[in-house]
């Protein structure tokens, strides 16, 4: 799309631009026969895809890990729409103990589930580990996500397959996948504190979305399932992801506010991915100002994303002692 789509707003081969909201994208669609997941969606462009989702007639599932942000979340959104299905689950993306947990009590709830949005993540983060020892970027980021995915990919594959509906799994990723380390993926210093960069790390993170994405489509693709995979760059939006350098943020977009969408704005290219049927079909894309375009060569390279594969379930299973994925190991 590029700089002048970005500034002017001006319409792709979708129909839609970079100044489309949500509603625009989503309006005339009905989907009030389908179940969405979306990850963080408590704040910013997650709670209004949420809003939008369930304003179009989805039962909606937040999992969020500030369960007070996601009861105020859900009281707007009911606030605004009475009949809205929105249903709230803990879910701390750096923790595997919790999304085991979310992924029983999603079970338990014994809904279907044809949309799954990897939302959440955090940002530009000082340099921690997770209670599973996992650098906290790329554990919350892509890891977590990647576990999530994998643990509620068969109720997504029972789904489509009773209900004939196309499943469809989306991955927020950034324009920021550009920006990492030289390698695209530091597979033999995750953890490595020496080396650490807030902001290669994240890039890394947000690469290892597009990449996650675009292998996990190859799979299911290869299996001949009814489930679309994508990965989708939402644009810059000042949100709570800009908490550890909000100052320096907004500096920056004082100087460049023409770059900058609004949160509806932000939320329209998840929620025309996630509910579009001109998308039928369409699968391992990466997407922004809600149209399709070219990410980087790392990020279009299939060996690096079938190594970040075999890397995250060798990570998974190494950290939980056991083969938590039920996958063979390639080692």
């Amino acid at each position: 799309m590029g700089i002048y789509s970005l500034i002017t707003g001006r319409r792709g081969p979708s129909g839609f631009g970079s100044a489309s909201t949500a509603e625009e994208v989503t309006q005339g669609i009905g989907a009030t026969h389908l179940t969405a997941t979306i990850t963080g969606g408590t704040g910013g462009i997650g709670m209004e895809t949420a809003r939008v989702m369930a304003k179009r007639g989805a039962h909606v599932v937040i999992g969020a890990r500030n369960m007070g942000a996601a009861e105020h979340a859900k009281t707007e959104i009911l606030r605004q729409n009475a009949n809205a299905r929105v249903t709230l689950l803990y879910l701390d993306l750096s923790s595997f103990k919790s999304i085991k947990a979310f992924v029983h009590n999603f079970h338990a709830l014994h809904l279907p589930l044809n949309v799954l949005i990897n939302n959440a993540g955090v940002m530009f983060c000082p340099y921690q580990l997770s209670d599973d020892g996992i650098e906290l970027q790329f554990v919350t980021n892509h890891i977590g996500h990647f576990l999530l995915t994998n643990l509620l990919l068969d109720t997504m594959k029972t789904t489509a397959k009773t209900s004939g509906v196309e499943g469809r799994i989306l991955n927020i990723s950034s324009i920021a996948h550009i920006y990492t380390y030289q390698e695209g993926i530091q597979f033999d210093s995750i953890n490595d504190i020496s080396c650490y960069s807030d902001k290669k790390s994240y890039g890394q993170s947000k690469l290892a979305n597009i990449l996650h994405a675009s292998e996990l489509s190859r799979q299911v693709q290869e299996e001949g399932v009814n489930i679309t995979v994508n990965s989708v760059h939402p644009g810059l939006i000042l949100t709570n992801l800009f908490q550890h350098t909000a100052l320096l943020m907004r500096f920056l977009k004082f100087f460049s506010f023409y770059l900058w969408k609004n949160i509806p704005q932000g939320a329209a290219t998840t929620c025309y991915v996630a509910l579009h049927p001109s998308l039928k079909g369409v699968t391992g894309k990466y997407f922004a100002d809600c149209n399709e375009v070219i990410p980087t060569k790392l990020a279009r390279d299939d060996t690096l994303a079938q190594k970040l594969w075999d890397f995250s379930v060798k990570l998974i299973n190494s950290v939980s002692k056991k083969n938590y994925l039920g996958f063979e190991d390639t080692s």
